[in-house]
């Protein structure tokens, strides 16, 4: 058995992998399913590895350049692996006029890590956005998916030290 053979047994056995050929096979594995596509294997594993671009580039027929360049062209797509909590400060005009690259500053210093950076202890990555659509609430930071609004350096950092030293 060649490594191809071993390979594509341990895709059709995971079942996340499972999900991903769901997509592909539901779009007739087009290469325009690419983002759809790249969408399901983010939702399985987290985030886009070189394993799983090179996976995608050859079931949908595409060259790896072009499918690691949308992968890299999109900021919903992750080449890393997120931390077990995410911290997301909005930086629209409303919210950034209210303070919240104020917000975004104490929690790097804080936690030693930028935007698009995990911290080394895997526990919290720290992300911005464009725009909440919460503008009426600024400055918005959302904390594992909940929103939090009318923020202030103090509350976030609570909150970020609430998420660091959470033990599951």
């Amino acid at each position: 058995m060649d490594e191809k053979e071993v390979d594509r047994i341990k895709v059709n056995e995971d079942r996340r992998w499972r999900l991903v050929n769901r997509t592909m096979r539901l779009h007739g594995h087009q290469p325009d399913a690419l983002i759809e596509t790249l969408h399901a294997v983010q939702e399985s594993f987290g985030f886009l590895d070189i394993d799983s671009l090179k996976y995608v580039a050859e079931s949908l027929r595409l060259p790896l350049s072009l499918v690691y360049g949308v992968a890299t062209f999109y900021h919903f797509f992750t080449l890393k692996p997120p931390g077990e909590h995410t911290c997301v400060v909005c930086l629209g005009t409303a919210c950034y006029i209210a303070g919240s690259s104020n917000i975004l500053k104490t929690v790097e210093e804080q936690t030693g890590i930028k935007p698009g950076e995990t911290t080394p202890d895997r526990k919290l990555s720290l992300l911005t956005a464009r725009c909440m659509g919460s503008c009426g609430l600024a400055p918005v930071v959302v904390f594992d998916g909940e929103v939090h609004g009318k923020m202030s350096s103090a509350s976030v950092l609570e909150n970020v030290g609430r998420l660091l030293n959470h033990d599951d």
